[in-house]
């Protein structure tokens, strides 16, 4: 939906890890930061919607926006097949919940898109790496 945010975020979070000494890191381990990353946003965002600081979680939420635009970037669908598929379909659905939690601010919205991505997470995480 907003490519340059995409490509911004994902390029802000690359950076931290690159100064932080995680460039030769597997690439599935950069997948589960960035899910960490995801629910650590999507948790301030909620905190700043109880202050209601609607600043703060905008720029939370855009950042959220930002990293599930960058982990369906990464989706491989040609290789992926069906479940590529639905992942993609996934994430993009969490894109639009995001913004209308930003639009409506709604902290169910986010709670259903974080319970989403723990899912996700989860079954990451249980793959070897």
């Amino acid at each position: 939906m907003y490519p340059s945010a995409y490509k911004r975020g994902v390029n802000q979070y690359a950076n931290v890890h690159n100064e932080s000494g995680l460039a030769d890191a597997s690439p599935h381990y950069l997948i589960q930061m960035l899910m960490d990353g995801f629910l650590a946003r999507v948790n301030a965002a909620k905190g700043a919607m109880d202050r209601s600081d609607l600043e703060l979680k905008s720029v939370y939420i855009s950042r959220a926006v930002a990293i599930v635009g960058g982990l369906n970037e990464a989706v491989d669908l040609e290789k992926g097949g069906e479940i590529a598929a639905n992942l993609s379909r996934l994430y993009n659905y969490m894109t639009t919940r995001l913004l209308q939690a930003s639009r409506e601010n709604d902290e169910a919205i986010l709670d259903e898109v974080a319970s989403l991505m723990r899912e996700i997470k989860g079954a990451w995480d249980a793959i070897k790496n």
